[in-house]
């Protein structure tokens, strides 16, 4: 095992899967939505990439099952629904004896280090997740995670990951460079999304396996934040340390 150090001007976390498990939840609202369309494969959604959102019924395929029961997907409908799915991430995270929406390994002491640089004009560190904000704020909440100032959605950007969008705007909203900020990510395409925006990126192997992270490139690729320590420096840089396999 060794050790990476490297300086950054801000850092840019995903949210679920990073930052966060929200697994009970997710799995609690999809079968709260089987409740409704009982043609839902809840195995085969939770085998996808996206398994967060609604959303990824869209890119299932045309023969699923699952796709054929929410055919008012793209409707005025859809939008309602998705709403109701993500409250019921929550909601449902803590029904029947789940441990509801916790912080993963490492993020409380990265936390506890960078907790008083989340406000305008200058953080040090935002939050660019694919969720919606109702939804994000809610999580964030739920694990006892501040809210960064800069806390970018699924709504604020046009194409989400992995185009560059999502971390480009959290940069800009943080007043860096790009090239002067890590991305922490748990997903191939938000890996590929960091990439894009021309950050350093640093996978965790959260939620999916070696090989899907190593196809997407990242920096470097770690089990979870338990493997990363950050420290803010006199000079205002944020000292990033991993220990890396």
């Amino acid at each position: 095992m060794s050790e990476v150090v490297f300086t950054v001007d801000a850092i840019l976390f995903d949210m679920d899967g990073t930052l966060v498990d929200s697994t009970a939840g997710v799995v609690g609202a999809w079968e709260t939505f089987k409740e409704s369309y009982p043609d839902i494969d809840v195995s085969e959604i939770l085998s996808c990439e996206h398994w967060l959102s609604l959303y990824l019924v869209a890119k299932l395929p045309t023969s699923s099952a699952t796709k054929s029961s929410i055919a008012w997907i793209g409707s005025s409908r859809f939008k309602r629904e998705a709403q109701r799915f993500e409250e019921a991430i929550v909601t449902s995270s803590t029904k029947n004896g789940r441990r509801g929406i916790v912080m993963l390994p490492g993020t409380e002491e990265i936390i506890n280090e960078i907790k008083p640089y989340l406000t305008l004009p200058s953080p040090k560190w935002a939050i660019c997740t694919s969720a919606t904000r109702i939804y994000a704020t809610a999580a964030l909440k739920s694990a006892k995670i501040p809210q960064p100032d800069v806390l970018v959605v699924a709504e604020d950007v046009k194409q989400g990951k992995p185009y560059p969008d999502p971390y480009l705007l959290g940069a800009s909203q943080c007043g860096v460079d790009p090239s002067k900020c890590v991305v922490f990510e748990d997903a191939p395409s938000g890996v590929r999304s960091g990439r894009a925006a021309g950050c350093k990126t640093i996978g965790l192997l959260t939620s999916h396996s070696r090989e899907q992270m190593e196809a997407a490139e990242p920096d470097i690729l770690v089990k979870d934040l338990s493997k990363v320590s950050v420290k803010v420096k006199e000079t205002g840089d944020l000292e990033i340390t991993v220990s890396a396999d």
